[in-house]
């Protein structure tokens, strides 16, 4: 995948710089309500929208050298549909390493899935992997969401851990998965 690489017909993936500070946010917080709503209880999530996904949280993020995201926008750039976002990890594991590295965020409206596009921001945050030189790529995701446990398999993520989630004052259960990386 290149930069503005056309992803299908109706979207492309692209390198997030600072100035998409504001299509994240968005993208975030469309995404994850999406995902949880009617999963997760209604205020909570929209709670953890308001906190988790204000543009200063990836403000923060993209001044961090260590941090590399990617935008999902339709075709035209007019829209920011999904986003994956990579960073140093920050997740309770017996056995993490230096060399570890954490997918904290891969979104994708549903109106975008089974077109590839998710495979292809995986593809994305491998391949930064690898060239960082991480031994593996750690993510958490919520217990119950099947599709993305699913999704996480099939690109050769197994589980090492559990953690409990905060969201929006509340807790849920995380797996916390691992792909091995070889170099």
């Amino acid at each position: 995948m290149t930069d503005s690489a056309p992803s299908s017909p109706l979207t492309r993936i692209r390198r997030a710089g600072a100035d998409d500070v504001g299509a994240l946010a968005l993208a975030g917080a469309a995404t994850f309500l999406e995902t949880f709503a009617g999963v997760l209880a209604g205020d909570a999530i929209v709670e953890h929208c308001r906190v988790q996904h204000a543009p200063g949280v990836y403000a923060e993020w993209l001044a961090d050298s260590g941090v590399a995201a990617w935008l999902v926008e339709t075709a035209d750039g007019a829209a920011p549909v999904g986003y994956a976002l990579v960073a140093p990890p920050k997740l309770v594991l017996a056995d993490l390493s230096e060399t570890d590295l954490e997918l904290k965020r891969i979104y994708l409206l549903s109106r975008f899935h089974g077109g590839g596009v998710g495979r292809e921001l995986m593809q994305a945050a491998v391949t930064e992997s690898h060239a960082r030189g991480a031994g593996r790529l750690l993510l958490g995701v919520y217990a119950g969401n099947a599709r993305a446990l699913a999704f996480y398999a099939r690109n050769g993520f197994r589980q090492v851990g559990e953690r409990r989630f905060q969201v929006g004052g509340r807790l849920y259960d995380d797996a916390i998965l691992a792909l091995e990386l070889h170099r």
